[in-house]
This record gives C-alpha cells, structure tokens and sequence, in this order.
C-alpha cells in the first residue's frame, strides 16, 4: 500500500525524523494560507500523487511570495501530471503540499528496503542525492554504499556512523555525522515497526543552519501485514488506486493492471512474473499482472475473470496453472464454468500441468466451449497461441 508524501513524512516524524514545516491544501487559497502561516520568502509547492518523478513533469515549483503560491497550486491542482511512474496516461492532482523553503548545502539519498537474494534488510546511501536511483545504480554504482541488517541483533550504531562517513559528511559539516547516522536509524526503526515494503528519502539534505532533514520521502507497506496497523489503513486514498487492484485485494487476488491485450491468471508470483515474460518474448504485451494464489477455487477463478474482462483493452486470457496443492481438475471446473457464467465472449487459451493435469485436460476437451477454450501443450504453445488470438 502505498501513501502519499505529507503522510510519509508524518509517520517518520514519529521516529524522530526531522521534516519540514507545511501541510496540505485542496486549493490555491488553503496553499497560500498556509505559506502564510510558515512565514517563509519561499515555499514549495508540491503536487500529491502516488508516483515518482513530479518535479520533471511539472508538479514541483518552488514559489517566492504568496502570489507565486497562489499561481503554483493554481497550475498544480487539477493538472493531469504525467510521470515515467504514471505512465503516459497520468494522474490527476487533487491536492498539493505547501512547505518552507530550505537552504540547502547538500543533497543525499537513503532507502531501506529488503533485499532478498540477501534476505536481508538492506540500507542503501548515495551521495547522488535528487536523482533517480536507478540511473545512479546504471551508470555510477560505485556512488550507491549498502550496509546489511542482521536480522537477530538489528542496525548497528557502527554501521549508521559508517554510512555517515562513507557519505562524506565530515567533509561538509562534522557535526553533522551523528544527526545524519540518527537519521538511518530512526528510518529502520520505522521500516521495522510499520512493516515497510519501502522507506525512500530523496533527497535528504544538509541545510545552511545546521540540520538533517528528510526534503522528500516515499513509504509503502507490506499489504500482508496491514491488519496490524490501522492507523495505517486509514490512511489509504482509494482515488489514487486502481479500483480493480481495489477489489482484487478484496477478493485476496494480487492483480495489477498493465498496458496490453493478453490478459493472465496465474497461480504463484513468480510463475506469473514467468508468464509475462514469456508473452512479451512471443510478441505480445500483458494486460495484467494477476495471481490467484496457492488455493484457487470455482469462486476464485471466477473474480479473476471479472477482473480481467472489465479492461476493455483484454482480447485472450491465457491462464497457466502449475498445481502442486491446487488441483488442475478443479481449476478446470472453475475455469469452464467461470467462462459460461460471465459469458465471456473473447478466447481463452489455458496450460494446466500438475496434480489431475490429465482430467483437467479431459474436461476441458469435453467442455463443449469450443475456440473459447484451448487448451495448450505447455507454456510455449500457451504464449504462441495467445499472441496468434490477438493477432
């Protein structure tokens, strides 16, 4: 689950991470009253969606005066703000954060997040503040410091200092050091208790007067353990998701929408992650990323079909279930009896292997349902089949 900045930063203040001062605001007016109440010649205004890269598309502007204010949150609220995280459609603005202005020295990047080759939380700093990470880690990965977590003794005082140090900021301000290793620990710390999937400063930075302050942050959640955390829950603006990845989790389906034609139903993460790629590899674009999970059933299969039909961009599904507790056979019912309930009209080619494969394979046969269920020889047939129907 993902929030939005002025609510990330509200939860890292609670670690004892420094922010700064502002709030957020629905109109020109409510931004202007509050670069009012900051007092500050300059403020920034910045626009609130769930998606990276708002400066570059025009959702950030530093504004000096409270006309500049007012014009900024004019020109921000209500845009349709195209990011290379919206993707070309965008997202509309529907509120913008107002802040003070800062005199930066410095800017610095930290994430926390887990590594899971490592199966490790993982710390990661770079003196490239304000950039992308990933073009840092493409072109300069020398420039990207880690420091792993031990899960059984935790962040380590060593390890902040030395992330500290490895980030030159003795060079800059030496009284800086420690603020900046407090820093690293109160984002563990949060990471930790709020079970984070993500807690991304960007940039944090050093200031003229003395501070170490978190200028940008992005958190998500582990949507797995969000019946731990309420206060959490509530924070979730349901206008910035999509209302099929919506209910999908309601349904205890991971489904997340995507640009192509072929739309997948697939048991496992990773099989699906599999499917999509093999798809593209054959010329075709998946229109979804949707597992059904371990334990699918006739009701199962058929929400995931709901789901996928109602993009009207889907012209084949191509389901691919490997059943190890799941049965293929059962799969199968639901698959045949989900398409004569729904009434699907476009076709479906499916790759059942696994426990009962061969009387999945019999039912399906003997569905009655025609070229609107193939069934497929393995996972390549599967793709090639897929790509042909929507050819």
């Amino acid at each position: 689950m993902k929030i939005h900045e002025f609510q990330a930063k509200q939860v890292l203040a609670k670690y004892g991470v420094t922010i700064p001062r502002g709030r957020a605001a629905k109109t020109p007016d409510e931004a202007v009253a509050i670069a009012q109440e900051l007092g500050t010649e300059v403020c920034v205004v910045k626009a609130q969606i769930h998606a990276g890269g708002r400066g570059k598309g025009g959702g950030v502007k530093v504004s000096k005066g409270l006309d500049a204010v007012r014009k900024s949150a004019e020109q921000i609220i209500g845009m349709n703000l195209v990011t290379h995280q919206t993707g070309p459609q965008g997202q509309p603005v529907k509120q913008v954060l107002v802040e003070e202005g800062m005199d930066i020295v410095k800017e610095l990047y930290c994430s926390v997040l887990v590594d899971r080759g490592q199966q490790r939380v993982v710390l990661l700093a770079s003196t490239e503040g304000g950039m992308d990470i990933e073009e840092v880690a493409a072109k300069t990965p020398e420039k990207i410091l880690k420091v792993f977590v031990n899960p059984t003794i935790g962040l380590r005082s060593f390890q902040t200092m030395a992330l500290a140090y490895g980030l030159k900021i003795d060079e800059i301000d030496s009284k800086l050091v420690r603020p900046a290793a407090a820093l690293f620990q109160s984002l563990y710390d949060a990471f930790v208790t709020e079970d984070c999937a993500l807690v991304e400063i960007n940039p944090f930075v050093l200031t003229g007067d003395g501070r170490v302050i978190a200028l940008d942050s992005k958190v998500s959640f582990d949507d797995n353990a969000l019946f731990r955390h309420k206060a959490i829950l509530e924070l979730r603006d349901e206008d910035e998701e999509d209302p099929l990845e919506i209910e999908a989790a309601q349904s205890n389906l991971n489904y997340i929408k995507l640009d192509g034609t072929i739309g997948c139903m697939v048991n496992g993460a990773g099989l699906a992650m599999g499917t999509m790629d093999i798809i593209k590899a054959y010329g075709g674009e998946p229109a979804n990323f949707l597992d059904v999970g371990g334990t699918a059933t006739q009701e199962t299969v058929e929400q995931a079909f709901r789901l996928i039909t109602r993009d009207a961009n889907v012209k084949c599904i191509l389901i691919n279930i490997f059943g190890g507790i799941v049965r293929c056979d059962m799969v199968a019912s639901g698959v045949i009896a989900a398409i004569r309930n729904v009434d699907l009209q476009i076709p479906v080619i499916v790759r059942l292997e696994g426990t009962n494969a061969e009387a999945a394979h019999q039912l399906v046969n003997n569905s009655g349902l025609g070229e609107k269920l193939q069934m497929a020889d393995g996972l390549k047939d599967a793709a090639e089949k897929a790509v042909a129907a929507v050819s």
